[in-house]
């Protein structure tokens, strides 16, 4: 698959690591006219945009500031105004690719800007090209399965913690996102319920020195964390296990 003119792309580039790209996001990001990289509100480099350095040839770069503060009616107008900038490129024949860190449809800032393109764009110009999440590169660290059989696994933001304790009654594995800003009321809720040792927890994985990995949270004692934290907490409520002829 190479971009085509006049459509437009989600890319999802995985933690940050460029071999953990796809070999169609390679080849979209390869082939696009344009390069859409979110960065947050206050800084001016791009965690995205350095993924991607070996694959990019000269391709015009738009770069997106975006708030991060929990305000709807802000965020989508800001969304709205850059989705009009992108049409404006499609109509001039352009092509596309917004890379987004982890995969473009979990609590990812592409899914704004989707909403923004629909009104404008037919369906079969937009096409997204899934990456890596967070919990997947967490959970391959540490070599425990995230689900067997008929395990339920939930992915939720941390930021209702009345949710979070809700969510540990009903599945086997919860993976959190968001956790970084509620990190000592989360350590305070596994506590209660004995679950410290079997939560784990990943920082920016595969972006070197500032790399973070707790298998088990009983001893530690949070400093402060990147906004991209994940928790994966292994509650083990299994009822297959030890039932005769499970596997």
């Amino acid at each position: 698959m190479h971009a085509q003119p006049g459509h437009f792309y989600a890319v999802g580039i995985g933690p940050g690591s460029p071999d953990l790209l796809t070999v169609r996001a390679v080849r979209i990001i390869e082939s696009a006219d344009i390069i859409l990289t979110p960065q947050a509100k206050g800084t001016n480099r791009s965690l995205a945009l350095n993924a991607i350095e070996p694959y990019r040839h000269g391709q015009e770069v738009m770069c997106v500031n975006y708030p991060m503060q929990r305000n709807g009616n802000h965020t989508r107008e800001r969304w709205s105004s850059v989705a009009g900038k992108v049409l404006e490129k499609l109509q001039q024949g352009k092509s596309v690719a917004m890379i987004t860190i982890g995969d473009p449809l979990i609590f990812a800032t592409t899914s704004y800007l989707l909403y923004g393109l629909a009104d404008g764009l037919p369906k079969e110009r937009i096409q997204l090209v899934p990456g890596i999440s967070a919990f997947q590169i967490g959970a391959s660290r540490f070599h425990d399965p995230l689900t067997l059989q008929e395990d339920r696994l939930t992915l939720m933001s941390a930021t209702d913690l009345a949710a979070v304790e809700d969510a540990l009654d009903h599945c086997e594995t919860l993976v959190l996102y968001k956790t970084a800003g509620v990190i000592n009321e989360l350590l305070g809720i596994l506590k209660q319920r004995g679950l410290l040792g079997a939560s784990k927890l990943v920082s920016c994985a595969e972006q070197g020195d500032g790399e973070l990995l707790m298998d088990g949270l009983e001893n530690w004692q949070p400093g402060e964390l990147n906004y991209m934290t994940t928790m994966i907490i292994r509650i083990g409520k299994r009822r297959w296990r030890g039932e005769s002829g499970a596997t």
